[in-house]
């Protein structure tokens, strides 16, 4: 269905001629023509001190712009159109994913036609983002691009029931008569944001790891249930603010007591379940990010982290905050702010300073691994793995 050379075709070949032109330096071919070719008619002793020279500085040249490329606009214009094509497919996912889209309104508008509406805008959107990481250099979000490609692929079946196809070089076409004749519960179901393991889900996470956009997810609450996934985070929702919400939680100042309209004193409840609400929300979001993660130093402090919930899970399911067969977490509004904020205060006074702490190391650990998978060092020498990393992404 999608072609397993999208990014390999061009970066395959890219680093064949690296690879050659490296090994011409290093062997000394680089040396021997340019000496020849400035040996040409010259026989003095002086000229030959000249071409020398000459030749050191080409040649040193040569290899400065090996490890310091230089950006064409072309490859800029791709870059900048990455960036903002991500941005406008988190956009039109959000639109996907939103109740509203799949009811017709006042106005006279059909559910039909709002989700059409809906589709046509993620379908330019995801096009865009295709055809501009296939040239794009920007490492980090392309990765991402790949693994959105990827969960394309993994759902083609179900995008073509309702009129989309996956095309041979990765981009989406729709066909808006079958649209509109599909089952729109099923297009609600495939981008449910309800569900972390839907489509949609797995592709507003993506977009969110790039970097590139900030988070706008709505709250979905059925039967007193919100169910906070990946797709329902603040702005700075990252492994990073997981450390600092979980070091918040687990601190006494939280759960100091205020004065009510009665001068009575009582716990800030709605602060503290917004707190709490953000907390579920990173501790999903992290799971998504890290859990795709090979370095050992992710997967230890992960693996922690998910044990120390499960020693956890009775304690938080009694405030309303369950644990679900994929270790992901849903936090029961009514439930919890109906709780003993005595026992909230008492079950992440420990268990959110060990997330805390865990959080920061997967940060750390995911921060190294991004900085030395790059294709040139600190010092400016060629690491081979990280040039070679898309050759089999696709």
């Amino acid at each position: 269905m999608m072609s397993n050379s999208l990014f390999s075709s061009s970066i395959g070949m890219a680093n064949q001629n690296f690879y050659a032109d490296y090994a011409s330096i290093r062997n000394g071919s680089y040396g021997r023509l340019l000496r020849a070719y400035y040996g040409k008619g010259q026989s003095s002793s002086s000229s030959s001190a000249g071409t020398k020279n000459n030749s050191k500085n080409i040649l040193d040249k040569l290899l400065e712009e090996k490890k310091n490329p230089t950006v064409s606009k072309e490859v800029q214009e791709a870059n900048s159109k990455l960036t903002s094509s991500l941005s406008s497919l988190n956009k039109s996912v959000t639109a996907l994913q939103k109740d509203e889209t799949y009811e017709s309104s006042e106005d006279g508008k059909s559910a039909a036609d709002k989700v059409v509406s809906a589709m046509k805008a993620f379908v330019s959107d995801y096009n865009d983002v295709v055809t501009s990481a296939k040239r794009s250099t920007l490492s980090s979000q392309t990765s991402h691009v790949a693994e959105i490609m990827r969960n394309t692929s993994a759902n083609a079946d179900k995008l073509k029931q309702m009129g989309v196809t996956v095309n041979s070089n990765g981009t989406l076409q729709l066909s808006e008569s079958a649209l509109k004749n599909a089952d729109l519960s099923k297009v609600q179901e495939l981008f449910s944001s309800s569900d972390s393991m839907s489509y949609g889900s797995k592709i507003k996470s993506r977009i969110l790891f790039t970097g590139t956009t900030s988070s706008t997810g709505s709250s979905n609450k059925t039967d007193g249930t919100t169910n906070d996934t990946v797709t329902d985070t603040k702005p700075d929702t990252s492994t990073s603010s997981l450390k600092d919400i979980s070091k918040a939680l687990a601190s006494a100042e939280l759960f100091e007591k205020i004065e009510d309209k009665d001068g009575k004193e009582v716990y800030d409840i709605d602060k503290i379940f917004s707190t709490a609400k953000s907390f579920v929300s990173s501790y999903n979001l992290m799971l998504d990010k890290a859990g795709f993660s090979l370095n050992s130093g992710v997967v230890s402090n992960l693996t922690r982290m998910r044990e120390k919930t499960a020693q956890n899970a009775g304690a938080l399911k009694e405030i309303g905050i369950s644990v679900d067969i994929k270790g992901k977490l849903k936090i029961d509004e009514d439930t919890f702010k109906n709780a003993d904020m005595s026992k909230v205060q008492k079950a992440f006074k420990d268990y959110g300073s060990s997330i805390s702490t865990s959080a920061s190391l997967v940060d750390f650990y995911l921060t190294t691994q991004a900085n030395t998978s790059n294709s040139y060092t600190a010092a400016g020498k060629y690491n081979v793995q990280g040039g070679l990393r898309y050759t089999d992404a696709i």
